[in-house]
């Protein structure tokens, strides 16, 4: 099982970044895809995430109107499109998977750092 993240950088406040999770070695289009952040020395907070059949989205208040989660199953990729990026969403950025709405994420890939200079 493999999920890779990348598209993180630096950019100014202002500015946009596209995420992107290719995963392999599991069933995509039967689990729930999420995006996490991590600013080092706080807890990780969940970002954004898509279900499986029907791609319901859910996102932290304070990303609403600015992020945007998408999935491609045929590419087993999910993307987090952020715009008017904002120095406080400066962290490492995770996706994970999971079977199940109220389950624990079941597999982590490694992150991407996202830098916002303001």
């Amino acid at each position: 099982v493999q999920l890779q993240a990348s598209g993180g950088g630096l950019v100014q406040a202002g500015g946009s970044l596209r995420l992107s999770c290719a995963t392999s070695g599991f069933p995509f289009h039967e689990y729930i895809i999420g995006w996490f952040r991590q600013i080092p020395g706080k807890e990780r907070e969940g970002v954004a995430c898509i279900g499986d059949r029907y791609g319901s989205t859910y996102s932290l208040e304070s990303v609403k109107g600015r992020f945007t989660i998408s999935r491609d199953n045929a590419k087993n990729t999910v993307y987090l499109q952020m715009n008017s990026l904002k120095p406080e969403d400066t962290a490492v950025y995770y996706c994970a998977a999971t079977g199940r709405w109220d389950g624990e994420y079941d597999y982590w890939g490694q992150g991407t750092l996202v830098t916002v200079s303001s």
